[in-house]
């Protein structure tokens, strides 16, 4: 309990001494100036850009906008500062509701011209404010009673892994989406693309949640969607006793090459190799190709390929040969 009161003793002391005194004095009218210059600098009269959310009100449920529901107006105000601080700040004041129904044209369109916008905004303001100008040309509404189709996704942008890293599989959240347009423009989508991703460095299984692109007039359900790329360590490698099959080989006769198995060589992930098999591969020789030109040996074609690999070669492009009758 000394203890404490000593403290307290010692800190009135330092509070009320002399030269802490003159400080607060000095501090207290610093606030009030402070104050005033506030209050005087608010009173002056300024121009700012403030946006004023608009919000289209009174669709009927047997429509769908394909526009924004909520779009922006921005507008260039002049007013005495602490009228502008309330406009920026006080979204009571900034609330826009546009009728649907003052502004269809009945076609799937509809158009809120600057002069209603600025008619919208001034009702907003006070009696002191006065709008210098309207950034804002007009608002399009598109809109239809349910046209839609479904559209693949696709990703789109630059994403590179790391060297010796490649991409061996895309996923998607969702590999569709429902595209909500006019007839003339559903009929031209084919694909929705996400927005441009662009990554790279990167080894590990990377995911991002990105939104897709649109086009004006165009609704996308769903908007945002999950893009996960998976990543493989690249080896060159083989595989061997990849048959070969003769092609156009008129009835009853066989086509027989020495040898019969061949090995092809191609670049691929550590993991897709693991699940790979000769099967996966069609090499091919073409007995029309081998009347045409005779020769000792006939040339092979790789002529199939499983996905996931790249720079698949045969080790061997020519081999001996018979045709055969068959029994």
């Amino acid at each position: 309990m000394s203890h404490l009161r000593a403290g307290l003793r010692l800190f009135r002391s330092f509070l009320f001494s002399k030269t802490n005194r003159e400080f607060l004095i000095f501090l207290f009218f610093l606030a009030i100036s402070g104050v005033f210059w506030l209050i005087m600098a608010l009173n002056e009269t300024y121009e700012e850009e403030v946006s004023f959310p608009v919000h289209i009100t009174g669709v009927p449920k047997d429509v769908m906008l394909t526009s924004d529901d909520v779009d922006t107006v921005r507008v260039t105000i002049r007013d005495k500062g602490t009228q502008l601080i309330s406009y920026l700040y006080d979204e009571n004041i900034r609330h826009l509701k546009v009728s649907f129904k003052n502004y269809d044209r009945g076609n799937g369109t509809g158009i809120v011209p600057a002069s209603d916008l600025q008619k919208l905004v001034q009702q907003r303001l006070g009696q002191s404010a006065k709008i210098t100008a309207i950034k804002t040309e007009r608002l399009n509404i598109f809109y239809n009673t349910g046209a839609s189709k479904r559209v693949p996704v696709r990703w789109s942008g630059r994403v590179i892994p790391e060297h010796l890293y490649f991409i061996s599989h895309v996923g998607y959240s969702v590999d569709s989406v429902t595209v909500y347009a006019a007839e003339r423009q559903l009929d031209s989508i084919k694909t929705v693309y996400t927005e441009p991703l662009n990554y790279a460095g990167f080894r590990d299984t990377l995911s991002i949640s990105c939104r897709l692109q649109r086009s004006e007039g165009v609704k996308v359900v769903p908007d945002r969607i999950n893009v996960t790329f998976y990543t493989d360590v690249l080896a060159e490698v083989s595989i061997d006793d990849v048959p070969v099959t003769g092609i156009n080989m008129p009835e009853g006769k066989v086509l027989r090459t020495f040898p019969s198995r061949v090995k092809v060589t191609f670049v691929t992930g550590v993991n897709n190799y693991k699940s790979l098999k000769a099967s996966d591969f069609t090499v091919v020789a073409d007995y029309n190709e081998i009347m045409q030109r005779p020769a000792e040996k006939c040339n092979l074609y790789l002529k199939r390929t499983p996905s996931g690999i790249s720079r698949a070669t045969l080790q061997q492009t020519q081999v001996d040969y018979l045709i055969e009758e068959e029994n």
